[in-house]
């Protein structure tokens, strides 16, 4: 053998030896065997004096390695089945593309110096080029066959119990059903849930092919794969939930019942896709690119990307609509549901790929604080701007005041968001957690005592349209008992605190007194005696004519009242009482001091009491107030 020859000879001995051995130890036991044969393969012939190992010197040579390699993977990438199919066929697939890839790792360094292995890495690195296109195909074919038994879309479309994950049953009963038509999900109430939506033996191999595709410079190709089949999966799934996909334009054109019905629906799929969907994502997405971080993370985002920003867009056109007041509630269930799903979406999205995703979201969030802030001038408006022309019929409780305290006592339902709302910095979830509850409440507190205000001032306006002075005040009577009545029995009453409650409450029998004055005083007046005149001097004047002027008189002003409304059953008792006790003892000492007169003696004391007590009686308690309590 020439000298050249046999020094390829003693380089690919020592190749083996050294792929063989695991380490120097072992490499030298088995150069000490080839030695026995061959005498060439000794120690001191195969390694330098230094002890050192130059590649270009002991490394196997570049063309008949790159050539086994080349005809090892070409015969793959010529198949025309998936290599996955037989795992022998993978493994070796595998194998010779991590070769290939040390081969071109353990030369490279020499290229730059020596032509022909630049030349022989240039066709390597077409052969890796090559071997990366399938793989990337075989990646995307283990994506899609993966999957088809773990639909997740299938599970939550039909109403499936999602707790309910190792229901064989359920799947079996699904695979007869229409595909084409999208059923909307049921409520789910346990979000506890992570979906493996793929085989952990798939799962396997698809680690096995991301690792060699990062390795050799293709995470973006295999980051893309993977992103496209997921997120086509992930889409499906939030569709299968009844969301439609709507732009911002084409949600703020929808009618407001529609709108509604849709928010609903959104509350759901924002549920599902962030505690459920996204985790389990995050889940797979780690397991495929496992120990490959950045690929990992990039991949993630751009399979949750499409899903989120199509919730995201929901939202924010929910923000940006109109500030109708009627609106407010369904603003803040989506305000609510942002805000408790915030600390998930925090986890979820916190690299450097995701952040911008979970910084839309706060953002999203806080314009929805400021559309509720809108609202409520809105609101403030409204009030302001109900004319006061037509008075109610009777005194009786305004529509305004219906509408503004029930508006108010169900909007203090959600009174925490309502504090984050009007707190001025409108902090995150995390930060009002630790803010002091008086502190968060005090923004709130003067927002609801100045709508109160505006609703007096407006009501004190219209009182003024009666011409009667006992008709506005049972106006004011009623309206303003209704308000305190609504503000104790709510977290208004929290709101506004005990102070305003008293007050108003000392309002209500202000009310009271001034409709006993201006109603009784007149009945009073009849029976009033001129304290000049002498007993015997009354006799001129007829006392059945002064008591029945005192009866007639009475029964006008109750015919007059009969028509007018008295709201609350107990406020009503209150003021029979009250008119009986300041009537009867006035009639009873008109009677006792005139007891002796003759007319008295035809006209009995007892039957003129009892008159009376019937005429209260029948004002207060007769069937014109038999509705009046109700609101």
């Amino acid at each position: 053998m020439g000298e050249n020859g046999e020094e390829k000879l003693l380089a690919m001995a020592h190749h083996i030896a050294k792929t063989l051995g695991r380490d120097d130890s072992m490499t030298d036991d088995i150069l000490q065997i080839f030695s026995k044969f061959d005498g060439r393969f000794s120690r001191d012939k195969l390694s330098p004096s230094d002890g050192d190992y130059h590649p270009r010197a002991y490394a196997p040579p570049l063309e008949p390695t790159l050539h086994s390699l080349n005809r090892q993977i070409s015969q793959y990438l010529s198949a025309d089945h998936s290599i996955w199919s037989d795992t022998a066929d993978s493994s070796a697939f595998l194998k010779a593309i991590d070769e290939l890839l040390a081969f071109i790792r353990d030369w490279s360094h020499s290229a730059s110096t020596d032509r022909s292995v630049d030349a022989c890495l240039s066709r390597a690195d077409e052969l890796v080029g090559q071997a990366m296109f399938r793989l990337r195909d075989e990646f995307r074919t283990l994506m899609e066959t993966g999957g088809d038994s773990l639909e997740l879309g299938q599970r939550y479309g039909h109403g499936a119990d999602p707790a309910n994950d190792d229901s064989e049953e359920d799947l079996e009963d699904l695979e007869g059903d229409d595909n084409d038509h999208i059923p909307v999900a049921r409520p789910v109430t346990d979000y506890n849930i992570i979906i493996d939506a793929l085989p952990s033996g798939t799962i396997n191999d698809l680690h096995d092919v991301a690792k060699r595709m990062v390795a050799a410079g293709f995470s973006v190709e295999c980051s893309s794969v993977y992103s496209s089949c997921r997120r086509e999966f992930l889409d499906e799934s939030i569709s299968r939930l009844g969301l439609q996909k709507l732009s911002i334009e084409e949600a703020q054109k929808m009618p407001w019942q529609d709108l509604e019905d849709e928010i609903e629906r959104w509350i759901k799929a924002m549920n599902v896709a962030v505690r459920i969907l996204f985790p389990s994502e995050r889940r797979l997405c780690d397991r495929v690119f496992s120990g490959l971080s950045p690929t990992a993370d990039f991949s993630f985002m751009e399979v949750c990307r499409g899903s989120m920003v199509q919730l995201l867009n929901f939202a924010d056109a929910v923000s940006i609509g109109s500030r109708s007041p009627e609106r407010l509630f369904k603003v803040l269930d989506v305000f609510e549901t942002l805000r408790d799903l915030m600390p998930e979406l925090d986890a979820q999205f916190s690299d450097q790929f995701c952040l911008l995703l979970r910084n839309e979201a706060m953002a999203i969030w806080k314009r929805l604080g400021e559309a509720i802030r809108a609202i409520f001038m809105e609101l403030e408006n409204l009030i302001r701007r109900d004319p006061a022309k037509a008075a109610v019929p009777g005194g009786g409780l305004h529509p305004i005041t219906r509408y503004v305290m029930n508006y108010l006592r169900a909007a203090c339902r959600s009174r925490q968001a309502l504090e984050q709302v009007f707190d001025e910095s409108i902090l995150s979830p995390n930060e009002y957690a630790k803010l002091d509850s008086r502190a968060a409440s005090s923004s709130l507190s003067v927002q609801m005592a100045w709508i109160m205000d505006l609703l007096e001032s407006n009501l004190e306006a219209k009182s003024k349209i009666y011409r009667e002075a006992a008709l506005c005040s049972v106006f004011m009577m009623n309206n303003a008992k209704y308000i305190v009545q609504k503000v104790k029995d709510g977290d208004l009453g929290a709101l506004l605190g005990e102070d305003w409650i008293r007050k108003h409450v000392a309002k209500v029998r202000q009310y009271q007194q001034n409709y006993m004055r201006s109603s009784w005083n007149k009945v009073l007046g009849v029976l009033k005696l001129d304290t000049s005149s002498h007993a015997d001097r009354l006799e001129a004047t007829s006392m059945r004519e002064k008591l029945k002027l005192f009866i007639l008189t009475l029964e006008d002003i109750c015919k007059v009242q009969s028509t007018w409304v008295f709201v609350d059953e107990q406020m009503r008792e209150d003021l029979r009482v009250a008119a009986i006790k300041l009537l009867v003892p006035a009639y009873q000492d008109f009677v006792s001091r005139l007891q002796n007169g003759p007319e008295m003696r035809k006209h009995g004391a007892r039957s003129g009491v009892e008159e009376i007590e019937a005429l209260i009686d029948d004002l207060f308690r007769g069937r014109n107030q038999s509705d009046g309590g109700r609101v």
